[in-house]
């Protein structure tokens, strides 16, 4: 008998021995169902149990989150690579569509002039039309930043995936994310990134 015959090959079987092994080590967790659901999807895609402890949800966040995608809310993000991680069949089928502007050659050219990322120019170009829809940003904490200053001066979003990655403004623009009484998912710290930021949206969207 080859050791390759001990390897699960069917992809079915091997997304049911991942949750199977995701939900034996998040036992005993405090999470509500919607909120476990997400942080069960975090942990499988990042392989990091320890991911759970990170992870920080307003308390309207899932239901918001929920409502809005079910009533054809759009998903607007700040790199093409979360773009790509969400189901857009899934999303289309509830009536919503993803947008991404940051390779918009207009964009590239105002932040080369301005001397900021084309992340931050990108959520500025989208303006009111984040109002009660979902956005979601999994790399530029600039991005993150400049939605927080839109918030401040009356912005609501539905609901924001807060999940930039990186040791330049990451871990800040989550702290002061936590402040706001926007519904909000984000991830403490350092940690993020785009397949986690598109895995939450995605949990959101599988839910009944």
């Amino acid at each position: 008998m080859s050791i390759y015959d001990e390897i699960i090959w069917n992809p079915r079987e091997i997304e049911q021995e991942s949750m199977r092994q995701v939900k034996a080590l998040l036992a005993g967790t405090h999470f509500t169902p919607g909120e476990g659901a997400v942080v069960s999807r975090l942990v499988h895609t990042s392989g990091d149990p320890d991911l759970a402890g990170q992870v920080r949800f307003h308390q309207r966040a899932v239901a918001a989150g929920r409502e809005a995608l079910r009533r054809g809310a759009h998903i607007y993000t700040d790199v093409t690579m979360l773009t790509a991680g969400i189901n857009g069949n899934r999303l289309a089928q509830l009536g919503g569509e993803i947008h991404c502007a940051v390779h918009q050659p207009e964009v590239a050219q105002e932040a080369k002039e301005r001397g900021i990322t084309r992340s931050a120019v990108a959520m500025e170009k989208f303006g009111n039309r984040l109002r009660d829809q979902v956005v979601a940003i999994g790399n530029a904490p600039t991005a993150l930043f400049t939605l927080l200053q839109m918030m401040d001066q009356g912005l609501k979003p539905a609901l924001v995936v807060g999940m930039p990655v990186g040791f330049v403004g990451a871990a800040r623009s989550k702290e002061l994310l936590l402040e706001r009484e926007v519904p909000y998912i984000t991830l403490l710290g350092t940690r993020g990134g785009s397949p986690l930021a598109a895995a939450t949206i995605n949990a959101l969207l599988y839910m009944e």
